[in-house]
């Protein structure tokens, strides 16, 4: 369980009565709720606010089913479809809207220039889990009125509309009064002491998605949907309790989180370190022991040249694709590049056995844009291949077959390289990787694979990165004998279930 988990299962003890024990001299929920009624009552014969005709009483009927009333029609339906648990004797159930007094800001727009005297305003932009950003408070004119009204006082809870920050919450617990923008929900609660206990319950919702309103194409909070949230309320003691406990537990998990995140990273680094090492012993002749009787590897160039010029005569490759180079060993044991009739001395990233031959990536494997052609078939761009998009069917392309390779050649992640699911066309950001048959396919992408982020770190361009192809074409790759290239893929298959 991660950090984020165990904070909701213990949000979600919280709110069912199991974080604290109860205490059965607590002053009951049933009489917090009546004395709240009792002040909204009298701030409206004051005129201070108005009445909620959605204002109602939850109570448990006596075949023990969950019912409301409508105060303002005396309407009464049963609720035990929204009731989600149990909570304890004490406890009662209530909308958010029956134990505060909901408001908002004001409409933020160009022709509120004129009129009032500027201030200060809070936005969405301004409000965090818990805390509030003030560096960067807007101003807009706000009469007297304006003032009154769209203003968040002392420890009312404020609440993001909309937005993906939507149901973002904080309690304002500065000394001076602040404007709002009508974005920004106000909560103001008729009994001290209550928003903190609704603010986690708030955070809780969000994290399980059940807080946005209901058939809005954009997620959001409305004023509506905040009001008729069914909320369980435990006695103000207990809430106390409850708020204070989970001070105590959350700033722990704080210090969980971090830790097991610090874990996971180095986890993910040294998996990612030893897979690369595994790579790199594989690439070198360190994994797999060499064994005479399965020969040398000059048999194998000898055959990759005869495909090549085959399939150049085919027209199915480039005629650069002949243009290779000869990687040998001189007698001064150093190691020389022969490029037509010009012989230079060039260094080796690392030895290889003698046993294997040496060449340039182009060797063995080139870049293509494959087959043009018209029909309907699926388009296998990078998001289709990621599991990041649904299928797109186009009427023509450049097709490729499933389990033909294919690399992206633009974007941060060129290089990278894909095994086709199914027959399809190219995305346009891809080139098809043809590697010649002679040659074991899943040892020369195990090669491909380790330069990864090489090929990653070296793209040319700057508006569109593009995959260096020199530099990919001019890798040195050592070349074993066919039957050695089979068992090094065999041993990377097998240590690399070990690191999962």
């Amino acid at each position: 369980m991660n950090g984020k988990q165990l904070k909701n299962s213990i949000l979600q003890w919280a709110i069912q009565g199991k974080l604290v024990p109860q205490n059965p001299n607590d002053e009951p929920a049933s009489v917090l709720l009546e004395k709240i009624r009792q002040e909204k009552e009298r701030l409206i014969k004051e005129k201070k606010i108005k009445r909620d005709k959605n204002a109602s009483v939850i109570y448990r009927g006596d075949d023990n089913s969950h019912y409301e009333k409508i105060l303002a029609t005396g309407e009464v339906k049963c609720i035990d479809d929204e009731v989600p648990f149990e909570i304890p004797q004490g406890w009662e159930w209530t909308r958010i809207g029956n134990i505060f007094n909901h408001g908002s800001g004001k409409q933020q727009s160009s022709s509120n220039k004129g009129g009032g005297t500027p201030q200060k305003f809070i936005t969405t932009s301004n409000l965090y889990w818990g805390y509030f950003v003030l560096d960067n408070v807007k101003v807009m004119n706000f009469t007297d009125e304006e003032i009154k009204t769209c203003s968040a006082t002392k420890g009312d809870l404020l609440v993001c509309e909309g937005g993906a920050g939507y149901g973002r919450s904080a309690i304002w617990n500065e000394d001076y009064d602040m404007c709002l923008q009508n974005h920004v929900h106000r909560l103001r609660p008729c009994i001290n002491g209550i928003c903190e206990y609704v603010y986690h319950f708030i955070y809780l919702l969000k994290e399980s998605n059940n807080l946005a309103s209901v058939g809005t194409a954009m997620p959001g909070l409305s004023a509506n949907r905040l009001k008729s949230l069914l909320l369980p309320f435990p006695p103000l003691s207990e809430q106390k309790r409850i708020v204070a406990k989970l001070v105590e537990l959350l700033s722990q998990i704080e210090r969980y989180s971090k830790v097991q995140k610090h874990l996971d990273e180095l986890n993910t680094t040294i998996k990612e370190s030893l897979k690369k090492s595994l790579l790199q012993e594989a690439i070198q002749g360190k994994l797999v022991p060499q064994i005479v009787g399965e020969g040398t590897a000059q048999e194998l160039l000898e055959q990759i040249k005869v495909e090549k010029l085959k399939l150049v005569k085919e027209g199915r490759l480039k005629k650069s694709a002949l243009n290779d180079s000869v990687i040998f060993r001189g007698d001064d044991n150093k190691y020389y590049e022969q490029v037509g009739s010009e012989v230079s001395e060039t260094e080796l990233p690392f030895d290889f056995p003698s046993s294997w031959s040496i060449a340039r990536l182009n060797a063995v494997c080139q870049l293509t844009d494959g087959l043009k052609t018209t029909g309907k078939q699926c388009l296998l761009n990078a998001k289709y291949l990621r599991g990041k998009s649904p299928e797109t069917i186009v009427e023509q392309g450049k097709f490729v077959c499933k389990g033909d390779n294919i690399v992206l050649v633009d974007g941060e992640n060129s290089g990278e390289v894909f095994t086709v699911p199914q027959d399809g066309y190219m995305g346009s950001t891809f080139k098809q990787l043809w590697i010649n048959s002679s040659m074991y396919k899943p040892y020369v992408l195990a090669f491909i694979q380790f330069y990864k982020e090489t090929l990653r770190n070296s793209k040319k361009g700057a508006a569109i990165p593009h995959l260096n192809k020199e530099l990919f074409y001019g890798l040195i790759i050592g070349i074993p004998p066919l039957q050695e290239q089979r068992r090094i893929v065999q041993k990377i298959e097998q240590s690399s279930q070990l690191l999962r």
